[in-house]
This record gives structure tokens, sequence and C-alpha cells, in this order.
């Protein structure tokens, strides 16, 4: 199930908690984050491929494009058995940001989205079906966990990709990771 914790900055030990959709959209959106729930019931072979995904959400990843300017979109997957996947993990770690929105819809698995927002620490545990855009500046990370299973579309507004530039803070060693 989806969730949203708020945190002060200055307390990584306690947290407001979200459940309902509704209030979950409502925090994400007094912060300037997109969040919505999408369905991700598209029949899918188990490893399928971008162009699988790509072909089977091909009317919302569109109509996303449209209404916020992406020019492109992808598919990450990631599971224990992907090469590398601890490296991969310790990139989204650090708390950092990017020159363009970030959106992301989970296909499959999960993933915990956590945003620094002023002096508070907004975490997100998307799920498959979940709809997270994140607006280009803003401080954040993401943690795929120890052992990541996830699939999720992503949009871009440049065709090369987007890249993290790292603020150098180390908030997101201050606050709780995403477990298996």
């Amino acid at each position: 199930m989806s969730r949203l914790r708020v945190y002060r900055e200055s307390d990584p030990t306690r947290a407001d908690e979200y459940t309902t959709l509704e209030d979950i959209a409502r925090v994400a959106a007094e912060a300037q984050i997109r969040f919505e729930r999408w369905s991700a019931e598209r029949p899918l072979p188990p490893g399928a491929a971008q162009e699988q995904v790509l072909e089977a959400y091909a009317g919302p990843v569109k109509q996303l494009s449209e209404a916020c300017g992406f020019v492109t979109a992808d598919v990450v997957s990631v599971s224990p058995g992907t090469p590398n996947h601890p490296e991969l993990r310790r990139k989204f770690l650090d708390e950092h940001i990017h020159t363009e929105d970030e959106a992301r819809f989970f296909v499959e698995g999960r993933g915990l989205f956590c945003i620094h927002h002023g002096e508070r620490v907004l975490s997100f545990l998307v799920e498959k079906g979940d709809l997270i855009s994140v607006p280009a500046g803003t401080r954040h990370w993401f943690d795929m966990g120890p052992e990541p299973s996830f699939t999720c579309i992503r949009w871009f507004s440049d065709p090369k990709g987007w890249v993290a530039e790292h603020t150098g803070s180390d908030i997101a060693s201050r606050f709780p990771r995403l477990e298996a």
C-alpha cells in the first residue's frame, strides 16, 4: 500500500503518516509534487522488454507527454538479478536535483522517493500503479531497497535523459531507507 511519511528535517524519528490516495495527493500537491494512482493492470509477460511495456501503456504515456511537454519515455526495470544493483541503489541514495521534471509510473514493484522540501522531508512509498512527478530543481533521493524489484516508465523533456546533480548534503543518510 502506498504511503507518505512527513518528517521535520531535524527529526528523522517521528513522522505524520498518510495512507489514503486523497491525503497523499493533497500533501504532495502542497509541495508541488504530483501524485496519482493509475491502472497498472495491462497484461505483460514476465521480464517484458521496454517496447512491450511502452506499447501496453501507450495511451497514458502519450497523455502525460502531451500534458507536460515530455519528448521521450523509457522503461527501467531492476531486480535482485540485475548486475550491479547495489551500485545502482547507491547512485540515487544521496540527495540530488535534476534540471528537468522527473516523472515515474510504477508498472510493477515499489521504491521510496524522498523529497526535501523546505524544513520537511516527504517520504513516499510508491508502488504498482503510482505516478509521482517531481519538479525540476527539487532536492530528493530514491531508494530501491537492498533487494530491488520494480519496473517503471520514465518521462524526459530532453531526449538525452536527465543527469543527477548531487547537492553534497548528507540529509538522506539520516532518514529511514527502504528495507526488504
